[in-house]
């Protein structure tokens, strides 16, 4: 070896140097790669990242041929320059020569680089690791097997995990949340809305019924005829004397002909024809199965029901939607029927009937939902009992002034969130 010249000597193991950082960088390049993103780049046909999934296909082989080739190039480095410099140099500092020289040069650098660009190192190495893996296999397998022995000994079964690459629905929360610009604030508001259906039930979404609005048979033919040419809504609940009496659901296109007809043509039988059966849901049904309900049934509205059989509201399709991508209207101008309507100095009036859900989405606010589904029932909650006038109290650090009380609820507050 003395007789190698120096220059040729030094260019040997700056070489050995470099195939070493090369297997370092491509080590941790592939393990840093986004599996996600190395699908999506897979399936649109970029060769780099085929080849970088087939590497990782057996994450076993890849690491065992990695570390065998870099550990093989180390051990070459050391006897190289170990044999060369220790008579020069003395043993001690030539050790710590090549240690900081292999550490420096062949591992922290390198693998910084790496984990930093893992796709620019990656994807060029896997020409290289492709060849080195089906060249080193028997040896791969011989150390392998030997290593697979060794995790049984010690309790650890050696299989890969493939469920370990699948996202759970916090994960994929978090994924989403992090996305930063790569997705426009109002899409990813929606996917974390489709995330959090789960959390919600029928219950959370659904118009109580003593707001639903519906054609009672047991009135004349003029109030009748009245409200289906006034109403707003276009399917109204048909019932008799009660909503528990429910006979059908009225589309507003088909009640134009008895519109058309009059009072003096009007027969509560022609109404019942143009009406489609009720269709009922009980209360605590999550909302992605109501979805999926309401698109293998092709309904638009349903009833609400308790465990009793009792109709508790009705809940619709608009209502179901509105949960992904907001409310689907606003008015810019505050009216006495808004439910929650902007005051001064962070305080809002706010309906008793309003949803808490609907309020902390709205305000960004963080009210208890484990609970009553209404603000009304979390204030009555709170007192015990129904107020006799305009009091106020906290419900955690949100600050309530009762303004409007009826015999049953509240229904009017003004409420502050506050810092503590």
């Amino acid at each position: 070896m003395n007789e190698i010249h120096p220059g040729l000597l030094f260019s040997l193991l700056a070489l050995l140097v470099v195939i070493s950082a090369f297997f370092s960088s491509s080590e941790t390049s592939m393990m840093a790669l986004n599996r996600y993103r190395l699908r999506h780049q897979a399936k649109s046909g970029h060769r780099g990242a085929k080849r970088a999934m087939e590497l990782l296909a057996r994450p076993d082989k890849l690491i065992g041929s990695i570390l065998i080739g870099n550990n093989l190039v180390n051990v070459l480095v050391s006897v190289i320059a170990g044999s060369v410099f220790a008579q020069a140099y003395g043993e001690l500092l030539t050790t710590i020569v090549l240690t900081l020289t292999l550490l420096i040069f062949a591992e922290v650098t390198p693998k910084t680089i790496a984990a930093l660009h893992p796709e620019k190192i990656a994807f060029p190495a896997s020409l290289v690791l492709r060849p080195l893996q089906w060249l080193l296999t028997p040896l791969v397998l011989l150390v392998g097997s030997i290593s697979n022995g060794l995790a049984r000994l010690l309790g650890v079964e050696p299989v890969v995990n493939s469920e370990a690459e699948h996202l759970a629905p916090e994960e994929l929360r978090t994924v989403v949340f992090e996305s930063g610009a790569l997705l426009p604030s109002k899409h990813k508001g929606m996917l974390l809305n489709v995330l959090d259906l789960d959390q919600a039930t029928v219950e959370d979404i659904m118009i109580p019924r003593n707001e639903v609005m519906g054609v009672d048979l047991e009135h004349t033919a003029e109030q009748i005829l009245q409200q289906l040419a006034e109403s707003s809504y276009t399917r109204l609940p048909v019932f008799t004397g009660d909503i528990n009496q429910v006979v059908g659901i009225l589309h507003l296109r088909r009640a134009a002909q008895i519109l058309r007809d009059g009072p003096q043509n009007f027969s509560v039988a022609r109404l019942k024809s143009f009406t489609d059966d009720p269709y009922f849901v009980p209360e605590a049904t999550p909302l992605p199965t109501l979805l999926m309900n309401f698109q293998k049934t092709k309904r638009r509205m349903g009833l609400v029901v308790d465990e009793y059989g009792e109709v508790m509201g009705i809940v619709t399709l608009e209502d179901l939607l509105e949960e992904i991508v907001g409310d689907f209207t606003a008015s810019p101008v505050p009216s006495d029927d808004q439910e929650i309507i902007a005051t001064e100095d962070g305080w809002y009036r706010i309906a008793g009937g309003t949803s808490i859900r609907d309020i902390n989405r709205t305000l960004g606010w963080h009210l208890p939902t484990d609970g009553p589904k209404t603000f009304n029932g979390l204030a009555m909650e709170y007192l015990e009992s129904i107020p006799d006038g305009n009091i106020s109290f906290y419900i955690q650090n949100y600050l309530v002034e009762i303004e409007e009380v009826s015999n049953t609820m509240i229904t009017r507050a003004r409420v502050k969130k506050i810092s503590s």
